[in-house]
């Protein structure tokens, strides 16, 4: 029987990306650990590398300018958060 140890560890991380990671783990119900082993499992695997998708901002067909509700760089931000946890549930199950 194969016995998996589990180590602690120290990180060092930029307080921002620290901030995002926390808020990506609660906008998905689980803890900051469960969001950086899938990180740390994604960046190790063997999968060919994947360009990332490019983020545009979103365009209101009626005005042609931005969609309503996005009035600062924050608010496209926080549409990147979510359709980022998106292509991770994707990504992951």
């Amino acid at each position: 029987m194969c016995r998996h140890m589990i180590k602690r560890t120290t990180v060092r991380l930029p307080t921002e990306l620290l901030r995002k990671a926390q808020r990506k783990a609660a906008a998905e119900g689980r803890t900051l650990t469960a969001l950086m082993e899938d990180g740390l499992r994604y960046v190790v695997s063997d999968k060919p590398a994947e360009k990332p998708e490019r983020f545009m901002p979103r365009v209101s067909t009626a005005t042609g300018g931005q969609m309503p509700g996005i009035t600062t760089l924050k608010d496209l931000e926080e549409i990147e958060d979510l359709e980022y946890i998106q292509r991770m549930r994707r990504g992951f199950k």
